[in-house]
């Protein structure tokens, strides 16, 4: 009770929900809920999907070493644009002899 009197909550009163929320239609038998019973009734499909979904959340390298990775990421494209822009010049010297 607050110092005044009234009550610190008041509850509404329940509302009367129409009958096609309180008895709702059952899901329609679509393919993907006819494969998801199938998959679940076998075993050996059952393990496949549970590994399937441990393999997706997983924890990624990314996220348990993110200065690493980047650094790694970093060093990999500076050598791959080196070596491109090396072969680039050494491709233009090649041709440029030939032409003088």
């Amino acid at each position: 009770m607050t110092p005044d009197g009234r009550r610190a909550h008041d509850h509404r009163a329940r509302v009367d929900l129409p009958d096609w929320m309180r008895n709702p239609t059952p899901p329609r038998r679509t393919l993907g809920r006819r494969v998801t019973d199938l998959v679940e009734r076998l075993p050996g499909l059952r393990a496949a999907r549970q590994s399937l979904w441990r393999w997706r959340d997983r924890t990624g390298l990314m996220e348990s070493h993110p200065v690493i990775t980047t650094i790694l990421s970093v060093l990999v494209a500076l050598t791959g644009t080196t070596a491109l822009v090396a072969g680039l010049f050494y491709w233009l010297h090649l041709t440029l002899r030939d032409v003088a």
